[in-house]
């Protein structure tokens, strides 16, 4: 798998120009992957938190799936120190598939070898964690000036409810930027970026639940937050957006903001839309969302689930017998 040398976020003045639509869609994602996953210690001082499983797959190759079923064939990780394992879960293992294939295993043979078969891995190593504004720089080199995908590493959504194609068609129609948001409560405005909206032209209403995006801020105290969505870990972005990071100072918590960068392209003419998703999302980013996601897809697991949701009614039953 070839290493992709990282561009830094230099300063720039040059100023872009608006997109025009093209009529082309999005074939690579990037995957900001370098946190440290502190809430997660100490479970994440040698494992990735994005290879945490979720019942029988890792959260990564959920996302991977994600970007496939899309038909993005080109997935680009943004890695950092101790998680090369990450790229090694998508490589072949030779020695264990043979052991699977003499054992007559075809099952497990097949679920070892799909995560090599989802798409051509790259990855690139981001030095230290700066915010996804500094992580996204370094795919540069890797997209150049075409529209590409960000998906963040921690969340993804129902796979019978996909979000990111019909997110891949509005980019291609508007040739600007495309979100994704979903309501939160107002007292969680400031873990989020959180934006103002508008009626989106007509044209574009048939792709789902459709708006214009007038303007962005991160992380807002839930008093000047200026609605209550909130932007998902779902982005099409034009190439452009390089040059904007480059042209973006620290922001929140002293890191380079995506969200600040997106906000400079509005502001220069850049048009910004957004779906509204109102289906399941799972968000295995802090500790209880994380259950949760196991505990949801354990039920519908075709294995696992009839037999779990009867243990965990049990289960549930009784303990709350012994908390009254």
């Amino acid at each position: 798998m070839p290493e992709h040398a990282a561009t830094s976020a230099t300063n720039s003045s040059s100023t872009p120009t608006t997109p025009a639509p093209t009529g082309r869609r999005a074939v690579k994602a990037v995957i900001p992957a370098a946190g440290l996953a502190t809430r997660f210690l100490p479970a994440t001082k040698a494992v990735p938190k994005e290879l945490l499983p979720v019942v029988d797959r890792p959260v990564l190759q959920y996302i991977v799936e994600e970007a496939a079923a899309a038909g993005i064939g080109d997935v680009l990780l943004i890695t950092g120190r101790g998680k090369t394992s990450m790229v090694d879960h998508f490589d072949r293992q030779p020695y264990l598939e043979q052991r699977l294939e003499e054992k007559g295993d075809a099952a497990r043979l097949a679920a070892v070898r799909r995560p090599a078969e989802l798409a051509e891995i790259y990855t690139c190593r981001q030095g230290e964690p700066l915010g996804l504004g500094h992580a996204v720089s370094y795919a540069e080199s890797h997209v150049g000036d075409e529209p590409f995908a960000v998906l963040l590493g921690d969340e993804f959504g129902d796979p019978a409810d996909p979000l990111l194609p019909p997110m891949l068609e509005l980019q291609s129609r508007t040739g600007g930027i495309v979100l994704a948001f979903g309501e939160v409560p107002w007292e969680e405005t400031k873990r989020y970026g959180i934006a103002s909206v508008t009626e989106a032209e007509s044209e574009l209403t048939d792709l789902g639940e459709v708006v214009k995006v007038t303007g962005l801020v991160e992380k807002p105290d839930p008093a000047d937050a200026p609605s209550n969505l909130a932007v998902l870990g779902r982005y099409i972005l034009p190439g452009h957006i390089f040059d904007a990071i480059r042209r973006t100072g620290p922001g929140s918590g002293g890191e380079i903001q995506l969200t600040d960068a997106m906000a400079t392209l509005l502001k220069e003419g850049t048009p910004v839309h957004a779906i509204v998703y109102r289906g399941t999302r799972y968000d295995t980013g802090m500790p209880l969302g994380y259950l949760q996601a196991v505990v949801q897809l354990a039920c519908q697991n075709d294995d696992l689930g009839a037999e779990f949701r009867q243990w965990l009614g049990e289960f549930v039953g009784t303990f709350a017998g012994r908390s009254t």
